[in-house]
């Protein structure tokens, strides 16, 4: 029995490297949108953080998704590469976010900082 018992833990540990070593890189960073205003005044801000926004990163085949926190914040765990970002909710006007490609590399976690146009003219 303990043989078996052995066997499966090796197995979950096994199961776990791949899940592990994806953690080990990624992306972080501040969603902003804006302009939040038609007319943005000095010393009153023209952006705001991106509350609980769904973004949608994707890799050959591959999609990973991320949401924003309440001080529009997020941190995703990808494999090193390019990665395209996009919006999982499509926005009917403005430009969407920026950027749209980004490039993860090996264990880091890297800043990329993104910005979500509101269309606000």
């Amino acid at each position: 029995m303990s043989v078996l018992i052995r066997a499966l833990v090796v197995l979950a540990l096994a199961a776990a490297a791949p899940a592990a070593g994806a953690s080990r890189s990624g992306l972080r960073g501040t969603v902003m949108r804006g302009p939040t205003a038609p007319v943005c005044r000095t010393g009153m801000p023209c952006s705001a953080p991106a509350v609980r926004t769904v973004l949608v990163f994707r890799r050959a085949g591959h999609v990973v998704r991320a949401t924003t926190d309440a001080k529009g914040r997020y941190r995703v765990a990808l494999s090193p590469g390019s990665w395209t970002v996009s919006l999982a909710h499509r926005t009917r006007i403005g430009r969407g976010i920026a950027p749209t490609r980004t490039r993860v590399a090996a264990g880091v976690f890297r800043t990329v900082d993104l910005s979500i146009d509101t269309g606000i003219r």
